[in-house]
């Protein structure tokens, strides 16, 4: 399998505040698993690009890309956090680069199937851990855990690893919410900050988006 190791973002005795340790990788989503039909797959970088083309791939594994591998950690917002974790796919700061976003974007929106949805910040998409994995521990990933193609931003809490991913929209607004923002969740989700509900004080914009 090609790729290198990019980051590793496992924190060995530390979990996020609020948290506790589960074993395995406890299976989590909203409504049924969809059936891939390769036929009729696709995924899109679209919205306010830097010259106003969408990018388009039939492709789960997104040709032509580059591939890496990420060692991370997942932290669900109801408090399960599981550990062990290597992703294969491209970066999503590798996405950006292809497709480069409007010089006015600060945020994204990320699709999933049935029109499901997460806003992050653009610095979270490409933040060193963030992935489009196509694999998991050395395997394709399983329909329930998102196959063909999981977005994963293992700082966040996991209503932002959108599974079976279908687009990336750049957007030009800050103030549009995905599916669990909209219904409470907090609007950034930032896992080691504890912001899960959206009542719950947002911080200071930091200058390092890195993320030590």
């Amino acid at each position: 399998m090609e790729g290198r190791i990019r980051v590793d973002r496992t924190r060995a005795r530390h979990i996020p505040p609020g948290q506790r340790l589960v074993r395995g990788w406890p299976i989590s989503h909203y409504g049924p698993v969809p059936r891939y039909r390769p036929e009729r797959w696709d995924f899109k970088v679209t919205g306010a690009t830097a010259d106003g083309r969408e990018a388009r791939w039939s492709d789960p594994g997104l040709a032509g890309l580059p591939r890496d591998i990420a060692l991370a950690d997942l932290h669900c917002a109801s408090g399960p956090t599981s550990t062990g974790h290597e992703w294969y796919g491209v970066a999503g700061r590798a996405l950006a680069e292809a497709v480069p976003p409007a010089t006015e974007v600060r945020h994204v929106m990320a699709w999933g199937e049935y029109g499901f949805s997460a806003n992050l910040r653009l610095e979270d998409l490409t933040a060193p851990d963030t992935m489009l994995a196509t694999h998991h521990n050395g395997e394709v990933l399983t329909a329930e855990h998102g196959f063909p193609l999981r977005l994963v931003v293992p700082h966040l809490y996991g209503y932002k690893s959108v599974k079976w991913l279908r687009a990336i929209e750049y957007l030009t607004t800050g103030d549009r919410l995905g599916f669990w923002e909209s219904r409470g969740y907090h609007p950034i989700g930032e896992a080691w900050s504890g912001l899960r509900y959206a009542h719950e004080e947002t911080p200071a914009p930091r200058g390092d988006a890195t993320r030590a």
